[in-house]
């Protein structure tokens, strides 16, 4: 097994990457299941600021780096010494099994679409993110952002796929699936919401309840909620001002600290034939230590290979 790191992605780039590098490694785990993508002589200068050799560790030089608001096609023709160019060429080639960043999302994007194949059947590959339930479970929303206008046949793939990475990754041995709508009965909703649900409803690889509401979100009705692009990137952006707000008002609650994005490292995206995390742009040491953890599980698992599994 072998993960490789796009150090030179992320607003705290190069430092925060190895920060979270030498956490994950102070957990026990190999450093000869890394690969660190990036700017070379300011990697390891990093590593001996901080204390650590870096001498055990493999890196693999980029001249070029893919700013965070650049276009993400072009850049990505445009630079292809870039870490990010670099590191889907070695996921490409199958020189490592998994490919994690914090930098330009769209470029992760476009680069995992093009360069990495999609499951046999996948109409398109979504995106996730987990939500913490008052009950103190976990729950998985998608697709937040990356399919912002659906069908019917991909929302019912997301159910799918959803629910295999809540087994493995997650641990939720029979997650419920809800459709996020707009009531809970069937026939409620939008013309999308109206021609999934059946088709939820018929579908043998999963759990459905039925429709949930907004004020189902946070409750634990449904461990997996599937919705459409649009409505997840509302939901996910309104879920990460709750930690934000509960951090200013100094509010010492357990479960609003659950709400940090870092606790979770990154989102995978799902569909796709190998793992790709994608981090948020300020993730810090935390989040990048466990990127790392959920890239390791995700191989260590088989997600993928059961997904393809589900799908046909």
């Amino acid at each position: 097994m072998v993960i490789a790191i796009d150090m030179m992605g992320g607003d705290f780039a190069p430092l925060e990457a190895v920060n979270g590098v030498i956490e994950y490694i102070a957990e026990g785990h190999s450093a000869d299941t890394l690969l660190l993508v990036g700017d070379k002589p300011a990697i390891e200068q990093h590593f001996k600021e901080r204390g650590h050799s870096s001498g055990s560790i493999k890196i693999v030089h980029s001249d070029q780096v893919i700013g965070m608001h650049e276009h993400p096609t072009k850049a990505l023709k445009e630079k292809q010494q870039s870490s990010i160019a670099i590191g889907f060429g070695l996921l490409a080639s199958g020189k490592v099994d998994a490919f994690i960043s914090a930098g330009n999302t769209g470029a992760m994007l476009v680069g995992t679409l093009f360069t990495i194949k999609a499951l046999e059947g996948v109409i398109r590959p979504t995106i996730s993110t987990i939500i913490p339930k008052e009950n103190g479970g976990t729950g998985l929303l998608l697709d937040v952002g990356l399919n912002a206008d659906c069908k019917p046949e991909q929302l019912n793939q997301f159910a799918v796929m959803g629910s295999v990475y809540a087994q493995l990754i997650l641990g939720i041995d029979r997650p419920a699936v809800g459709l996020i709508n707009v009531g809970e009965e069937e026939g409620k909703g939008n013309l999308l919401a109206q021609a999934t649900y059946p088709l939820l409803k018929e579908n043998k690889h999963i759990h459905f309840i039925g429709n949930i509401e907004g004020r189902d979100i946070l409750t634990g009705k449904a461990d997996v909620m599937v919705c459409e692009g649009f409505t997840g990137n509302i939901l996910l952006k309104f879920a990460e001002t709750i930690y934000d707000i509960s951090e200013k008002r100094g509010l010492n609650d357990e479960y609003f600290k659950r709400f940090n994005f870092e606790n979770y490292g990154g989102t995978p995206i799902l569909g796709v034939a190998k793992p790709v995390v994608i981090g948020h742009g300020i993730s810090k040491a935390k989040a990048f230590r466990n990127m790392i953890g959920v890239a390791r599980k995700m191989i260590e698992t088989g997600v993928l290979d059961k997904m393809k599994e589900d799908l046909q």
